[in-house]
């Protein structure tokens, strides 16, 4: 193998080139290197063995930094992935990937598979998996909808699509995420049985693939389409939150922040949560630095997939 910065190129280029579709000439002008250097470095990336099908990224190349943060903070296993840029968009979409080989790679009973249907980093982990060696018998979305009819769309293809790599049934939760009182709440959820079978479901999960949130309307959704206000961040904010997990706000510490606002969501509770099995995040960047945070001091999430850049956050 050659040295660890040239590896890394290696990655940098394999990802633009592979997973972001980019030609040698615009990676060559982007990375400040000639084209025949970029050519010369993905020939020499599927010598080595970085680049099947996907980009095989070694594990633990930033093992260092992952055992740093595994120590200090209560979480069981932490992997840093270097990305492309610090775009949230391609972020996302090299986090997702390496999520996806993740998942791909282990094996363990897993009953029931809690999903998070609507977070796009999810989503896009979905579209970019292989079948799962992981025995799971259904795959349960964590939260109702949110947003308009294409996201929720989405969510349900993409809920539907991992069920069948895990040989799962797939649940559905075709309620809205958050709504505008208790009794609207409560009268959804007398009224569907498939709700309710899904929400019963929840209090057994193996594996819950966790949504982490930074405390602002997210760029993908509208304030209050069945969602949070932006009024009601404010409000979380003014008593300590800087994000959510499965919509639940937390402090800097990763406490809980009581409220009504719990009480509006239709989905996973924090102690469905944090009786599951394992649960596994993945998430980076600047805008959700402060939540990841939280939300791996907290207890929150046992196994985290993030960048190098959140992860040397998270000890500093």
């Amino acid at each position: 193998m050659p040295d660890q910065e040239q590896t890394r190129l290696m990655i940098k280029v394999a990802r633009l080139y592979h997973t972001h579709d980019m030609r040698q000439t615009d990676i060559a002008k982007r990375l400040h290197i000639s084209q025949s250097r970029v050519s010369r470095l993905l020939t020499q990336a599927e010598e080595v063995g970085l680049v099947r099908t996907v980009v095989a990224v070694p594990a633990h190349i930033h093992a260092e930094l992952e055992e740093a943060v595994e120590a200090a903070y209560p979480v069981s296993e932490v992997h840093v992935v270097d990305v492309v840029s610090d775009d949230e968009s391609e972020l996302g979409h090299d986090l997702a990937h390496a999520m996806a080989m993740l998942l791909a790679e282990v094996t363990f009973e897993a009953a029931t598979v809690g999903f998070t249907s609507w977070s796009r980093t999810l989503r896009t982990m979905v579209d970019q998996m292989q079948p799962l060696r992981t025995r799971t018998q259904q795959v349960v979305e964590l939260l109702g909808d949110l947003g308009p009819p294409l996201l929720q769309h989405d969510a349900a293809r993409s809920t539907q699509r991992l069920a069948t790599l895990a040989g799962a049934e797939a649940v559905f939760l075709r309620l809205p995420g958050v709504v505008p009182s208790v009794e609207i709440r409560d009268l959804l959820v007398s009224r569907d049985v498939y709700a309710r079978e899904a929400l019963a479901l929840l209090d057994g999960i193996d594996l819950a693939l966790v949504g982490i949130g930074a405390c602002e309307v997210d760029p993908t959704l509208r304030s209050g389409d069945n969602f949070f206000t932006h009024e009601q961040f404010a409000q979380m904010r003014e008593r300590g939150a800087v994000g959510e997990v499965c919509l639940h706000f937390i402090d800097a510490d990763g406490e809980p922040i009581e409220g009504e606002l719990d009480d509006l969501v239709i989905g996973v509770t924090r102690d469905q949560l944090r009786a599951a099995g394992r649960r596994w995040a993945v998430a980076g960047g600047v805008r959700k630095r402060e939540a990841v945070r939280a939300a791996v001091k907290g207890g929150w999430v046992d196994t985290l997939v993030t960048d190098a850049a959140t992860a040397e956050y998270l000890l500093a």
